[in-house]
């Protein structure tokens, strides 16, 4: 578990999200009404240290990019701490995937060398701890179904429909 996080909201037109920072960067982001783990954090209202102001800009900005359909510049640097190398090379290859366009949970397995690890690439997805930035909305179960979500299906169809992606 992360520790001693720094919580700052996100507000956009489909809600508040709250971003969660450590030391080294964007540790989680959780969606308007989510509940966010329970960890240690200093929230909002001391003085946040320019480093995190920063990212915290970067998310800002990336969010309301992919919000609107549209493809981030840049990311904040990512705090995958406590996560396996499994899940971070699935993560890695979640990044990979531009706007607009989907992949099956096994086409994630067969480009980090698993293919049989289908079911594991889906918990990987589910585990995500910085969903929309890392976005685990563009994989679908086989025959382009939706699958699941971690923000629920209602943000899946949402976000790739703001894509233009028809499944």
């Amino acid at each position: 578990m992360k520790t001693n996080l720094i919580e700052l909201t996100v507000s956009t037109p489909n809600g508040k999200f709250i971003a969660r920072y450590s030391e080294k960067g964007l540790a989680e982001l959780n969606f308007p009404g989510a509940k966010a783990p329970v960890a240690p954090k200093r929230s909002e209202g001391g003085p946040v240290p320019s480093n995190i102001s920063k990212w915290h800009r970067a998310t800002q900005s990336a969010l309301e990019k992919i919000l609107a359909g549209g493809e981030p510049r840049e990311l904040p640097p990512l705090d995958w701490a406590g996560a396996t190398d499994f899940q971070k090379s699935v993560w890695r290859q979640l990044l990979k995937i531009s706007g607009g366009k989907t992949r099956s949970y096994g086409e994630i397995a067969r480009a980090i060398g698993k293919p049989k690890a289908v079911r594991a690439v889906g918990g990987a997805c589910g585990a995500n701890p910085i969903p929309v930035l890392v976005p685990c909305h563009r994989v679908l179960a086989a025959n382009n179904k939706l699958g699941g979500f971690s923000g629920g299906l209602d943000w899946k169809r949402q976000l790739l429909a703001k894509e233009g992606v028809k499944f």
